[in-house]
């Protein structure tokens, strides 16, 4: 899926990561603004590609990317983390190395609905979130 964003009155950007409805829930979570709430920070969004996720809790544009800030699950070590919109979407890994015939993108979530990271039904960030 494809969905045509904006980031400035002169352009328009393409993005399959970064829904029209993200950008206005992301207004009322800017970067920064849920320092210290830990499980009762609000997730977004979440991405996702194979076992790994990440449970975006903040963002806004910055320039001609959007800077997010959340949690990562999934790969060596859970972790918080800054990423970009542009680096998530120019990931991609060789499906032939898993028997499939294509390559592999991060993706949004379709169906995740706006939550505290306290109530996603993930143990391994459960268990992150319980070190704080």
């Amino acid at each position: 899926i494809t969905r045509i964003i904006s980031f400035n009155k002169d352009r328009l950007m393409e993005s399959r990561l970064l829904t029209a409805a993200m950008i206005e829930a992301l207004k009322q979570y800017p970067l920064y603004s849920q320092d210290d709430k830990r499980g009762d920070a609000v997730c977004v969004a979440v991405l996702g590609i194979g076992n790994i996720r990440w449970y975006i809790i903040e963002g806004e544009q910055q320039g001609d990317d959007f800077t997010f800030f959340g949690i990562v699950t999934g790969m060596y070590q859970t972790e918080y983390g800054y990423f970009s919109l542009r680096e998530m979407e120019s990931i991609e890994v060789d499906g032939s190395r898993y028997g499939l015939p294509v390559k592999l993108h991060i993706e949004a979530i379709e169906d995740f609905k706006p939550c505290k990271l306290k109530e996603i039904k993930d143990k391994e960030l459960q268990d992150f979130l319980a070190n704080f």
